[in-house]
């Protein structure tokens, strides 16, 4: 099972998929939870995108990518910058398909607000986890693999 297990995660793709779905849920919980303790879906979004990008950043930078320590205050300061990037997309999506106009969304689902959210949400996480993996491959993560 361990020999299994190694290979999956040698495996950069899956191992890219596997955490970031783990991302996306540490987002997905995070947001969900405050939607209900802080009545601003944009300052909501922004703290579930700061607890998911610190996440993620330890984890496709270890895991995923295998870097080496050496320049990762650098690798830091580009994935910030990364997913700033998917962060303003995603405050986008969520200002026009909860706040600006909800009834796009809410036609699906009786107008209710929740429901409207979850479907934004999960719309707007699809399009960030791919924009994601392209910057990451293609803009933070490069020649500063760990020696195997």
């Amino acid at each position: 099972m361990k020999k299994y297990i190694q290979a999956f995660f040698n495996n950069e793709i899956l191992a890219y998929l596997f955490f970031g779905v783990a991302s996306t849920l540490v987002y997905i919980i995070t947001r969900t939870s405050l939607f209900f303790v802080i009545p601003h879906t944009l300052t909501v979004v922004f703290i579930s995108n700061c607890l998911a990008i610190l996440f993620a950043f330890i984890t496709n930078d270890q895991v995923v990518f295998k870097q080496q320590w050496a320049g990762w205050q650098t690798r830091l300061f580009k994935f910030i910058s990364a997913r700033i990037t998917t962060l303003l997309l995603d405050m986008v999506l969520a200002y026009i398909l909860v706040d600006a106009f909800p009834q796009l969304l809410g036609q699906f689902v009786n107008q209710n607000p929740s429901s409207i959210n979850a479907m934004a949400t999960l719309i707007s996480q699809v399009l960030v986890i791919v924009l994601n993996y392209i910057l990451s491959k293609t803009f933070v993560f490069q020649n500063t693999k760990k020696n195997s």
